[in-house]
């Protein structure tokens, strides 16, 4: 009874450490990374691994054409006629004729100030005229006695200069009035709009002080300023777009300053644009320009650059392979950018932006390609790759949420949380070498207890 018992001991051992063996050799190929099927050959899940790395791309050979790079600044919108109004004579203001937002016509009067010098001006000019008068009356009774020769020549010339001072006398005491007069009646000196009016009735106002902006009829120009950069590729005529309450406006450019203004120490610019009344003058606009060109140049994919330490660089195809390319870019807007040196016409540069590329990566045009499952043999599907006791690397070729039915059933070990779903233990792994408890590791020496959802094993 006892030799039997003795025998008995020994077949569960044997069985026990079968079951252990079996262990330890799928934990052995599943660390390798090269699990391994029936007859020793490399099972499915390496090929399947291989195949995901394989980045599907689309490269196209560089396209010649033309090419601009536009920039947005800010500017001022004015009137293409401004006229600033001032006092020339200082006095009180009687009457104001105008307000902000009326339109004038050229002569109009705008407002009268009172200046002091209206009635000294008439009087002189009234006396002026009185001296005239009377220098002519004794000219006409002298020619009588010139004719009779009872006045001599000489006297004769007196009385004719006399009549020519006072005629002169006149003009400038006249001329005097007139100043005064247009002093005292502030008129419009163009037709347009008033923008601004800074006088009011019984105010005092100094000479050469403002009194009101006229803006003139007609079109409006912008005002901006741009680089010595910018301003070598500017030309008249070239068009601005300007932006103001959701509208785009077309207009040109007008006049170009080559001198650098004082206060911005950037050039003037102003351009001239058709249908702005209603945006205020004085406001200020967004407006774009090209302020770069080029001409039958390289280009390609904005997308297919890419920059590394402030250079450029693209990915060439080759044969199924990622070559990395340093470039030299220049302009670019939203679609293409320009290559001044560093690619050939027949190179294929990689279009397709990826954060998988690298120098060697390999990669698939996209027309070569499969329809559906790209990267994944035709008609091979990744269930029951370790049914021959092959184990599975995370993640590959596994559909989410499929358990790997099957797995162990020829003493293959499951990796720990690799295609098993969450919270079910590999019950039955031992079934057939021993009564192992379920969830514990088959004669590992470990002792210890394995994480609740599979057996301890090799993890990735």
């Amino acid at each position: 009874m006892t030799k039997k018992k003795i025998i008995l001991a020994g077949v569960c051992a044997a069985a026990v450490l079968a079951v252990a063996g079996g262990y330890l050799l799928s934990e052995k190929g599943g660390a390798a990374g090269q699990p391994t099927g029936a007859g020793g050959q490399r099972g499915p899940g390496g090929a399947m691994g291989q195949q995901a790395s394989v980045t599907v791309v689309k490269a196209a050979a560089p396209v010649r054409g033309d090419i601009s790079q536009s920039t947005s600044l800010t500017g001022t919108v004015e009137a293409a006629d401004l006229v600033y109004v001032s006092a020339k004579a200082a006095g009180d203001v009687t009457s104001v004729k105008v307000k902000a937002g009326d339109l004038v016509s050229q002569g109009q009067v705008i407002c009268e100030i009172d200046t002091g010098q209206v009635e000294s001006a008439q009087n002189s000019m009234e006396s002026a005229q009185v001296n005239l008068a009377q220098a002519r009356n004794n000219l006409s009774r002298m020619q009588v006695l010139y004719g009779g020769g009872d006045l001599s020549e000489q006297e004769y010339e007196q009385y004719v200069n006399a009549v020519k001072t006072a005629q002169l006398q006149y003009e400038s005491a006249r001329l005097a009035y007139g100043k005064q007069m247009e002093y005292s009646k502030v008129t419009a000196p163009i037709s347009g709009r008033v923008e601004s009016c800074d006088v009011e009735t019984y105010g005092r106002v100094s000479q050469s002080s403002q009194l009101c902006v006229i803006a003139g009829d007609g079109e409006s120009r912008i005002t901006f300023y741009v680089t010595q950069r910018m301003m070598q590729n500017l030309r008249e005529g070239d068009g601005v777009e300007v932006y103001k309450n959701g509208n785009t406006y077309k207009g040109a450019i007008s006049e170009i300053s080559s001198m650098v203004d004082e206060g911005s120490g950037l050039f003037k610019v102003k351009a001239q644009v058709e249908g702005t009344d209603e945006i205020a003058i004085g406001s200020t606009v967004k407006l774009s320009l090209v302020t770069q060109r080029a001409e039958n140049a390289m280009l390609v994919p904005v997308d297919a650059i890419y920059y590394s330490g402030g250079d450029g660089y693209v990915y060439l195809y080759q044969d199924g392979v990622a070559q990395k390319r340093q470039v030299e870019v220049g302009l670019y807007n939203s679609e293409y950018a320009e290559v001044l040196s560093g690619l050939g016409e027949e190179d294929l540069v990689v279009s397709t932006w990826s954060s998988n590329l690298y120098e060697g990566a390999t990669v698939r045009l996209r027309d070569q390609a499969g329809d559906e499952n790209q990267g994944q043999p035709s008609g091979e599907s990744p269930k029951s790759q370790a049914q021959e006791g092959g184990a599975v690397p995370e993640g590959q070729g596994q559909p989410s949420g499929e358990s790997p039915k099957g797995q162990a059933q020829e003493g293959g070990a499951v990796p720990e949380g690799q295609g098993q779903p969450s919270g079910e233990s590999p019950k039955g792994q031992a079934q057939e070498g021993g009564a192992v408890p379920e969830g514990q590791p088959s004669g590992d020496g470990q002792g210890g207890e394995a994480p609740a959802g599979g057996s301890r094993g090799p993890r990735a």
